[in-house]
Formats: C-alpha cells, structure tokens, sequence
C-alpha cells in the first residue's frame, strides 16, 4: 500500500528533490539552470544562492506574474528556507510546464558559500 502511494506521488509530482550536493553540482553543470529564490525579501538579505533571482512565494499574484514570463525551455532550481515553500513553488511551476528542481532542506541545508544579494 506504501509502495502504491509513493509512486503515485511520483507520477503526479514530476518535480526532483536534490540535496545540497547534487543541487550544487547541477547548477554549476546545466547551461541551462536558472536559480529561484522563493524566500521573502527579508530573508533575501540574508544570503543567497550565487545568482539566484528573488520570486517570493507568499506575494502569489507576483509570483504568477513572475512566473509566466519565463522561458520554459530552462531548467528551475529553487529554494527557500526550508524545503516547503519550494516544493509548493515547484507544483505550482510543473503544473504550467515547467521542468523544477527542488533543494531539500532548503538554504538551511546548503553548506556551500551564499553571495550577498544584489539590489
């Protein structure tokens, strides 16, 4: 029965949970990466993903708009804090064709150097 369940959720949630690593290494490989930030702006001044773009989450109607401007033809690599909002950004994205990858664990797992963000 957790078999079943599990692979469902995988057929329906098409987007990749990648840990630190992997994320780091794909961002660095792939001509084709874009790197979004879905934090708010406060924790944006905290540190960030080296050339990560800011599209905060909890502002939907900007995210929406955000989002659609964007070529689907990339590869999207997002992150937030935890893990959780990123996940519901890579839903929300993959559900209007775009290709995602989530950071599991969010920032607070990323153990590689952060850039201060530019203004």
């Amino acid at each position: 029965m957790v078999i079943i369940l599990v692979l469902l959720m995988k057929a329906y949630f098409k987007y990749y949970y990648i840990n630190t690593d992997d994320f780091a290494h794909k961002i660095k490989q792939d001509k084709n990466a874009v790197i979004i930030d879905v934090r708010t702006p406060k924790e944006w001044k905290d540190g960030i993903i080296p050339n990560a773009r800011l599209i905060n989450l909890f502002e939907p109607v900007t995210f929406q708009r955000e989002i659609t401007g964007l070529n689907k033809d990339r590869n999207y690599y997002i992150y937030c804090r935890s893990g959780n909002r990123s996940g519901q950004a890579c839903k929300i994205m993959e559900s209007k064709g775009f290709k995602t990858y989530n950071l599991s664990g969010g920032i607070m797992q990323w153990n590689k150097e952060l850039s201060k963000p530019v203004f």
